[in-house]
């Protein structure tokens, strides 16, 4: 009889799970799809075993970039094609495909849980998904093809190949708008450097894709509006707008003038618009995309250069986005929080506007819960680096790999191919954690450990008395 009742509650087991859980399960099975589609004589050659495809699908799944195998030699066409579907799997958002994939599995949702999944999703209201999810479709699509078809025409056109060029085009521009900085040459983009169309394409797909749908809706509304009477952008378009240009701005110049004063080695040689340009690039690419102009490692850039090259990557992109990190507005709440604080003012405040306490308490536990993750990250690898006798890698080198991992960049020092399987397994799952969110997985985590949802939602209604705590 225990037998039977466990069948029978096993059959039913992916209709008992919540928005997080089933976000997560479904990841792990796409994950695992690629990997046994890029472990095929089809997709790889004979170099490219069971673990190089895992690892490289994901990257890929999660928009990352990193890699421990040649994307260009060692996946046959093919398997470029396939990893290009995964990383627009990844980055036209796991979360958005899941709950468009959850409404074939939970039938009668009520409005609540409608909620539940619209917050998931990072959603609007109680709108329909399949509308939203189409909008998101579209608008990469029609990016996309616009950023390849100026790179085929004008940026790539040093490819005599009129088939490679086009594949080429096409590859880099998904690649770039969905911030996976996955490349089909080793180099990255280091033969581009002083190319300004490929430069400023890239760039472009990369910012339009990581400032997410949100903000792309709402301006594609006022475009559409205008001669009709224009209304104001929202608070968090503006938002991500104004501290994304900040954050551009900030990473540029600061790199140009740390490595300038520290006679850094990335900037030799190079004409002052040509410098500016790279730091430009550097800078963007930083915020979760993964290309390169300029080989990255310790001997070529400053210890000053790649920690300000860290606090960009763990920022990322906006909620909405491509992108990873921890997200622009969750920096804005955070320092908007600080000010308030300084003044000695109560509520929070970004532009007349008062931030709730959730808001703010939802960045604080996104933030602190990132920085223990990557730091745990970072203690893992370096415990695996030194029992494999692997002590060549600085904390610095290492610290640098488990922030891009985690913040789904892609930017590497030559470390991640030289890391034993165990410290590769660790960036995986900071990866595959980076991309779903630490609030997400703990959520999912939570649930499956409590087994009474109702008493769960009883137990979040209970209050408790008030206490003071110095801080």
């Amino acid at each position: 009889m225990p037998i039977g009742r466990a069948i029978e509650r096993s059959q039913g087991w992916h209709r008992r799970l919540t928005v997080p859980q089933f976000t997560v399960v479904t990841g792990l099975l796409v994950v695992l799809i690629g990997t046994l589609l890029l472990a095929t004589p089809l997709c790889s050659s004979s170099s490219v075993g069971l673990w190089e495809a895992l690892f490289t699908a994901t990257s890929a799944i999660t928009v990352t970039g990193l890699s421990i195998i040649d994307i260009g030699t060692d996946l046959t066409t093919f398997g470029q094609a396939v990893l290009a579907l995964m990383i627009l799997a990844g980055g036209l958002g796991l979360m958005a495909i899941t709950t468009f994939l959850q409404g074939f599995v939970v039938q009668g949702t009520a409005l609540r849980r409608r909620l539940d999944r619209g917050q998931a999703l990072d959603e609007f209201g109680v709108g329909g998904v399949g509308r939203t999810f189409r909008g998101i479709a579209l608008t990469a699509t029609l990016v996309i093809l616009l950023g390849a078809v100026i790179l085929y025409h004008f940026g790539f056109d040093d490819i005599p190949n009129q088939g490679e060029r086009l594949w080429a085009a096409v590859f880099h521009s998904i690649s770039a708008y969905n911030n996976a900085g996955f490349g089909l040459w080793s180099d990255s983009l280091e033969r581009y450097r002083s190319n300004g169309v490929v430069n400023a394409v890239v760039m472009l797909l990369i910012v339009t894709g990581g400032l997410g749908w949100r903000v792309t809706s709402d301006l594609s509304t006022q475009l559409l509006r205008r001669g009709r009477g224009r209304r104001r952008l929202s608070l968090h378009s503006r938002l991500v707008l104004r501290t994304s240009l900040l954050l551009i701005a900030f990473g540029a110049g600061g790199l140009a003038l740390t490595e300038w004063l520290n006679q850094g080695e990335i900037f030799t040689g190079m004409p002052w618009p040509e410098r500016w340009l790279t730091a430009l690039f550097e800078s963007v690419t930083a915020r979760t995309a993964g290309f390169t102009t300029v080989p990255l490692s310790l001997e070529s850039v400053t210890e000053s250069s790649l920690l300000l090259l860290m606090v960009l990557m763990f920022i990322g992109a906006s909620p909405g986005g491509t992108g990873g990190g921890i997200k622009t507005t969750t920096v804005a709440a955070l320092m908007a929080a600080t000010r308030s604080t300084l003044r000695g003012r109560e509520a929070v405040v970004i532009r007349n506007r008062t931030i709730g306490d959730k808001v703010v308490l939802r960045a604080v536990g996104i933030t602190v819960g990132s920085l223990l993750f990557v730091m745990a990250m970072a203690l893992l690898i370096s415990i695996a680096s030194n029992l494999n006798g692997k002590d060549s890698f600085t904390f610095m080198e290492m610290l640098f790999t488990c922030v891009s991992a985690f913040a789904t960049v892609g930017l590497d020092l030559g470390v991640t191919i030289e890391l034993p399987r165990f410290g590769q397994a660790v960036l995986m799952v900071g990866m595959f954690v980076g991309r779903l969110g630490i609030l997400l997985l703990l959520s999912a985590i939570w649930e499956a450990m409590t087994q009474e949802q109702i008493h769960m939602h009883r137990q979040n209604r209970i209050g408790y008395p008030n206490e003071d705590l110095y801080v």
